[in-house]
């Protein structure tokens, strides 16, 4: 049986239909009771299964029912608030999908059609060096394949963070996600020849986005051990840059393909921070970035 046809003939069982403005209050309360009830049964059921072992012949049984009666809760709830179950289905595959499929071996090209000079290298020796007599507010020096890149960086904190060492996420995500338009500026490797492009995915604005990105994944893992020990981001965190990036090209980039630039930008960064600095090797072929050395 299909869900849709399945939604269909639970309809027809529901005591409580809601015929009224004033009866669907109580309508939409009992299945959503239902769902909260016949989850604690199930759980009961499990509790005795660790009780009783195989002298609970009859698990696999009741664990069925519980089911069933939780797919009738969700059917009838799906069909008050005017929501197609089959539907319901294929977007929660889709998400999970998005969610935890595997990254491709290599980081997209997006700008495999322009020349040279305005395209990221797809390998880089990154550097991190402190300027020496900083250290009462240290700031870093970053150099790509040998050249000097941008302006020394400091933590603009209070308190030092670490957060001075935070290019090391915008090469994560070039890396991972073949993006990064502070990259590209810092390069010079913006798409010029094409200005409207140039504009929108290499301009001021999503260069800001990016910076965003990267202080809100920051905010996030300080308060997880920067994500020492940490398998997996918080999903709401991926939804909010996935919305934050989508109208852009990387809005493709998938909920995995962010979690493992900013898991894998993290690993690198504490080991940067361990030793105030040192080098980063990044392939956009292998979709990787490595820590390599203390400077």
């Amino acid at each position: 049986m299909d869900l849709k046809s399945y939604q269909a003939q639970a309809l027809l069982t529901d005591q409580v239909p809601g015929t009224s403005d004033d009866e669907m209050a109580a309508a939409l309360i009992v299945p959503m009771l239902g769902l909260a009830g016949e989850t604690g049964q199930l759980l009961s059921e499990y509790k005795k299964h660790l009780r009783d072992g195989a002298a609970h012949r009859l698990f696999k049984d009741r664990v069925g029912e519980e089911l069933g009666d939780l797919l009738w809760y969700i059917a009838n709830v799906a069909s008050k608030f005017g929501l197609d179950l089959d539907q319901i289905a294929e977007k929660n595959l889709d998400k999970v999908r998005a969610r935890f499929a595997p990254t491709s071996a290599q980081a997209p090209e997006r700008d495999s059609e322009f020349p040279d000079v305005e395209r990221l290298p797809r390998q880089m020796i990154v550097r991190l060096v402190e300027e020496p007599g900083s250290s009462t507010r240290p700031k870093v020096r970053m150099t790509i394949n040998g050249e000097g890149i941008g302006a020394l960086l400091g933590d603009n904190a209070y308190d030092p963070d670490g957060y001075r060492f935070h290019d090391v996420f915008h090469v994560a995500y070039a890396a991972i996600l073949g993006w990064s338009p502070n990259l590209r500026a810092f390069l010079k490797r913006k798409r010029k020849s094409r200005p409207l492009l140039d504009e929108v995915e290499d301009g001021g604005r999503a260069r800001i986005i990016e910076e965003g990105v990267s202080a809100l994944a920051f905010d996030y893992a300080r308060r997880h051990n920067f994500l020492e020990g940490v398998s997996e981001v918080d999903y709401g965190l991926l939804r909010t840059i996935q919305s934050m990036t989508s109208h852009l090209e990387v809005g493709e980039a998938t909920a995995a393909d962010w979690e493992r630039a900013i898991l894998e930008g993290f690993a690198v960064w504490r080991q940067v921070l361990a030793n105030n600095g040192g080098e980063i090797s990044v392939d956009l072929d292998a979709r990787s970035i490595r820590y390599l050395s203390a400077s």
